[in-house]
């Protein structure tokens, strides 16, 4: 039995406008964390968020 997709996207815009925007930004985004300063600001987020945490 095929299981059905559940229904995410509850924004006015159509699921494939989201996924073609998705597909153009994905290669910046991932070459910013591939980076030196995308993980050195990834790094810097995660301990403040470790930090918020624990408050």
């Amino acid at each position: 039995m095929a299981r059905k997709k559940k229904h995410i996207n509850k924004s006015e815009y159509p699921d494939y406008v989201i996924e073609t925007v998705a597909r153009c930004l994905w290669p910046d985004i991932k070459a910013f964390f591939e980076s030196e300063e995308g993980q050195r600001e990834y790094a810097e987020w995660k301990a403040q968020q470790e930090k918020n945490e624990k408050k």
